[in-house]
């Protein structure tokens, strides 16, 4: 927890010396490392970006898995079992998360991992933790192709049977916002635009897809470089297309900059985009009139409307995180616990005993496909392909420079 592990952050020596021992991982828990009397310590490891642009949304969901982790301890939620997250930073990079998950496998503490963020750096991660019989939960991916493969649309085929996730995929998803700007809208010619990455290019082909069955057009396909910020060909390319709206596959960093250079060029129509677009940092990105008119959607239905929710809405607030949870912190505090309930049940089969973390590994696998409860986000568990069973999908609009959550809520059958 930041406010009473301060030393972690504020001590470059100690930080340091925490980097040499751990690969820079932050104890959590009571602090004991290793075995410590009767106990044993599990280490659940956490990978998402923790710096530069994403890190906002990235220490939001550390902040989520921590608390899951926090409470699993005080509640004794594994007999004998004192759980600790190590957290590593992919800088939203595949590479890195590669590098991550093969230190994650290498240590002998390590149960399992929560994350990624990035669907391109989960997708580079996978094999890594498949081969080692390890479970990989996501609170955020949302690429279709991760749990489905690339024949996602006519012939789903799970790809890994040790991936798991608590949130909806953009084959779920994108639909609902391809009808929102058809018919609640009335956008009946749109731009698409992406950032060339898995989650981008995948969201604009489900959204096209849904969109063009509806009757809609899409007029012109653009896309940007995200390590870029001038966005001017595309644009003009946009404006000059005849499109009412644009629907854009990316992220918020790129996102409000493109809604700003869009309006500054005279263009007034709607933009929509996934769940990665939802962030506060967007508006002021875009500046707060310029924002107006953006529609992204979420999983589920708005967290702080949500009973399940309002317990994981107070711990968080009175942990006191200098973030706040973001639209993933719910779905991967569930995340974290769905692993440490498939831990519980691993370890019962185990005679009670955790013993040697890399023979229980594949035992947690197995627990995991069979984990269901009521979460912060509602039902929990995973159906054959390991997806969330909960598909529940909301509408959300920046209007008058602030997010309006759940203009439009849609239960997917």
């Amino acid at each position: 927890m930041h406010h009473t592990r301060l030393l972690t952050f504020g001590v470059p020596l100690l930080a340091g010396a925490l980097a040499l021992t751990a690969c820079g991982s932050r104890d959590e828990g009571d602090g004991k490392a290793g075995t410590g009397g009767a106990g044993t310590t599990v280490t659940i490891g956490f990978d998402a970006p923790l710096s530069k642009d994403l890190a906002a949304v990235g220490l939001g969901m550390k902040n989520s898995a921590e608390l899951a982790v926090k409470q699993a301890n005080a509640d004794k939620l594994v007999p004998g079992v004192t759980f600790r997250l190590a957290a590593k930073d992919d800088q939203a990079t595949p590479n890195i998360g590669q590098q991550n998950a093969a230190a994650f496998v290498a240590d002998p503490a390590v149960i399992g991992v929560v994350g990624a963020y990035n669907s391109s750096v989960s997708a580079a991660m996978q094999s890594t933790f498949h081969d080692a019989r390890m479970v990989q939960v996501s609170g955020a991916n949302t690429a279709a192709t991760l749990t489905q493969g690339a024949e996602y649309k006519t012939a789903p085929e799970r790809q890994y049977d040790n991936y798991f996730r608590t949130i909806s995929t953009d084959a779920v998803a994108a639909p609902v916002m391809a009808r929102y700007f058809y018919e609640d809208l009335k956008v009946k010619k749109i731009a698409t635009v992406d950032d060339k990455k898995t989650y981008g290019t995948g969201i604009v082909e489900n959204f096209k897809d849904a969109y063009e069955k509806l009757g809609g057009k899409v007029v012109i396909h653009q896309s940007i470089n995200p390590d870029e910020s001038d966005y001017a060909a595309v644009v003009n390319s946009v404006r000059s297309s005849g499109a009412q709206g644009v629907f854009y596959g990316g992220e918020y960093p790129q996102a409000g900059p493109l809604k700003k250079q869009l309006v500054a060029a005279g263009f007034e129509g709607p933009m929509g985009g996934g769940d990665a677009l939802k962030d506060d940092a967007l508006v002021s990105l875009a500046g707060a009139e310029a924002a107006d008119g953006v529609c992204a959607h979420s999983d589920g239905a708005p967290i702080d409307s949500l009973d399940s929710a309002k317990s994981f809405v107070s711990a968080y607030k009175a942990a006191g995180y200098s973030e706040p949870y973001g639209v993933f912190g719910a779905y991967v505090y569930d995340a974290t616990t769905a692993l440490i309930k498939a831990v519980a049940g691993a370890v019962e089969k185990n005679g009670g005993k955790a013993g040697d973390i890399t023979q229980l590994r594949p035992k947690t696998v197995e627990a995991m496909q069979g984990v269901a409860f009521e979460g912060a986000t509602g039902k929990v568990g995973f159906d054959e392909y390991g997806d969330s069973v909960n598909q529940v999908i909301s509408v959300n609009c920046v209007k008058d420079g602030a997010w309006k959550n759940g203009v439009k809520i849609v239960t997917v059958d």
